[in-house]
């Protein structure tokens, strides 16, 4: 009787997650095909869709649009939505990562970047096909990131933060050569974006065999896959070889998603929705997901792309950006299922040696001040480069000033709160930027933008400030819930940035007049910098330069552990609050000014330790003295090195954050 209620309960069960399967592609894919029918039914009326498809008329616009633009583009978002639904399910088997997909372990940013420098370059490698050239990038920067994350035994965390901070830097490369090609910028915008949009048929009918040969390959691969759910002594003791299974899973996904980045550019977020969303809803086996992701990715794919064409904006917005902006949510929710590997580093400063630094503080500020002189004097014109005279500065100073001040109170302030922040965690990766806090002030600043057609200062300031105090909020609960696992700080930082990335794009697409003053600001430009932003940003460096000594003892007992701080008296909740509120005020101001930079706030701090101001306070003030002067060198650098074009300070910033996370990231390995 047992057994046969055993199976009884069984059978109830597998019926129920096969209904609950069922409605997650069935709903979506029924209201695709509503929204599908009805613009069909706009375009051509019913009874000539079959001569249309068959023999089409080339006199009639709407057959045409019909043969060649509507249904290619139903295709294409079926397949590549499968595409994205299988290559997320091979990632997250493979790497035992529930977070793993091909936007967060870097393969789209490679294949992107790959096919960016391919596109301006050297157009004779896409001769043979745009398929193989995305195929190379993004196997670089997937085994980029595998590199990276080896020293930790591949943790889904370690692997993670590796793909987005390669993601990242790839990201800042191709904004980069947009800015030097800005003949092209707006065409690669489109397409780095994800969009579905079709011009015939070829990219359906090139795309549908190798889907084809990915699905055979990956089902032959099914018995093996199946094995890596044990450790790798038990999946060798059974006859597979878990290495050579992981780099067979892994090209297959490489090779599916860099195809989708080939045909349609980057679609953020629906290879790790896929497979979660039906692993919740009932597909336990490794077979039922690489069944049911394909089908739920095609159909969340194709209900997005119909969406994105109703949504009542002046131009529509990428498939691409729609998924990333609705994929940010779901990290979250799926944070807590991450398995993670302590932090063998320890507290940050037991390795150090406790050398004051304060020796080289005076170098530090002769060094800026020259920074400071040479941004002021030296540039660059139609006749070259160029000092300028005493009586050329008095015309110079009213533009140069308020760019170089505000780049040098911005740059001060981020290093100053990258040290406060890496000291409070015990995380020596830990800054405003990567924690989500430029990225939560940026997106209050975004939602204010939406709400009020009103603008000002005062105002941009508070919507900034609720916006990092609510990151930071978030940030503080995870860290409360996961004891303290900086790992996961991270990762909630970088689902704070994303969303605020989406949401600028989504503001990109609705032509709001206010685009270009957005879009300078977005890119962490100078351009715009006034006086009163100038003096804003100085008073607040200074008051924080004031405030942060008073914080000193704070900051010396916090690395060693919260044990011992607790110890040694610290009321750890008040503290933290004081801290959070001294990061969160600057960084806001920072974001305002001059935008939501990248890596500053990381570098200043790191490079002050390895100069030797390794104490708390001398490395306070030998991490504000150089995120000072690496932002103006950057804003310097952006304003000279393509004239008369300029660079954004923020994506050059970034472009070189970049590659020195990476180098300390390998330096942590080894």
């Amino acid at each position: 009787m047992s057994i046969m209620q055993f199976t009884a309960d069984h059978r109830a069960r597998f019926m129920g997650s096969g209904w609950m399967l069922a409605a997650l592609v069935g709903v979506p894919a029924v209201l695709a095909a509503y929204l599908t029918v009805s613009g069909l039914l706009r375009l051509l009326p019913a009874d000539m869709w079959s001569q249309a498809l068959g023999v089409t008329d080339f006199a009639d616009p709407r057959q045409l649009l019909y043969r060649h633009a509507f249904l290619p583009r139903l295709a294409i978002s079926l397949l590549a939505g499968a595409a994205l639904g299988l290559a997320g399910t091979l990632l997250q088997q493979v790497l035992r990562n529930p977070l793993a997909e091909p936007t967060t372990i870097g393969t789209n940013a490679g294949a992107t970047v790959a096919l960016t420098v391919a596109t301006l370059y050297a157009p004779w490698t896409l001769e043979q096909g745009r398929e193989w050239v995305a195929l190379a990038g993004g196997a670089l920067s997937t085994l980029m990131v595998l590199a990276l994350a080896q020293g930790r035994s591949f943790s889904p965390v370690a692997i993670i933060i590796s793909g987005l901070v390669v993601s990242l830097t790839c990201s800042s490369a191709s904004a980069l050569l947009m800015a030097a090609n800005r003949e092209y910028s707006e065409e690669l915008f489109i397409w780095q974006s994800g969009s579905l949009i079709q011009n015939g048929d070829a990219v359906a009918f090139e795309f549908a065999p190798w889907l084809m040969a990915a699905g055979i390959a990956a089902f032959l691969l099914l018995r093996p896959l199946r094995l890596l759910d044990l450790s790798d002594e038990g999946a060798a003791s059974l006859g597979t070889k878990p290495v050579v299974t992981r780099l067979a899973g892994m090209t297959v996904a490489v090779t599916l998603s860099s195809m989708v980045v080939a045909a349609v550019g980057v679609i953020s977020f629906v290879a790790l929705a896929a497979p979660a969303l039906v692993r919740l809803a009932g597909a336990r086996t490794l077979r039922q997901r690489m069944i049911w992701a394909p089908l739920a990715g095609a159909s969340l794919l194709w209900l997005t792309d119909r969406l994105v064409q109703v949504m009542p904006f002046p131009s529509e917005i990428p498939a691409g950006v729609a998924t990333a902006f609705l994929g940010a949510p779901l990290l979250f929710l799926l944070l807590p299922k991450l398995r993670t590997i302590p932090d063998r580093d320890g507290a940050m400063l037991s390795s150090v040696r406790r050398r004051s630094g304060w020796a080289y503080l005076l170098p530090g500020l002769v060094a800026m001040a020259l920074v400071l002189c040479a941004a002021l004097v030296v540039g660059r014109g139609a006749a070259g480069w160029h000092v300028a005279s005493a009586s050329e500065l008095a015309d110079l100073l009213p533009l140069r000033a308020p760019r170089v001040a505000v780049a040098l109170s911005a740059g001060m302030m981020l290093g100053v709160v990258g040290m406060l922040m890496q000291r409070m965690t015990g995380n020596p990766m830990a800054a405003p930027e990567v924690l989500g806090i430029s990225g939560g002030a940026s997106l209050g600043i975004l939602l204010l933008f939406v709400a009020t057609s009103d603008v000002n200062r005062p105002v941009m300031i508070a919507a900034g400030l609720v916006g990092a105090l609510v990151s930071l909020a978030m940030i503080s609960q995870t860290g409360r819930r996961q004891a303290l696992a900086h790992d996961r700080l991270l990762l909630t930082g970088v689902a704070v940035a994303t969303m605020a990335s989406a949401f600028s794009a989504v503001m990109l697409a609705s032509g709001d007049p206010r685009l270009d003053t957005l879009i300078a600001w977005l890119s962490g430009s100078t351009y715009r910098a006034t006086a009163a932003d100038a003096i804003i940003a100085a008073v607040t460096a200074t008051v924080l330069l004031a405030i942060m000594p008073l914080t000193i003892r704070w900051l010396e007992i916090l690395p060693l552990g919260e044990a011992a701080s607790r110890g040694l008296g610290l009321g750890l909740d008040r503290v933290r609050i004081v801290l959070l509120v001294l990061a969160s005020v600057p960084t806001t101001i920072a974001t305002l000014v001059i935008g939501p930079l990248s890596f500053v706030g990381l570098m200043a701090p790191h490079m002050a330790r390895m100069l030797g101001f390794q104490r708390a306070l001398p490395q306070l003030f030998g991490s504000a003295i150089l995120g000072g002067m690496i932002l103006v060198s950057a804003d310097w650098a952006g304003r000279m090195l393509i004239f008369p074009w300029q660079i954004p300070a923020g994506l050059l910033a970034a472009l070189v954050g970049g590659p020195y996370f990476m180098v300390l990231m390998w330096q942590r390995r080894r």
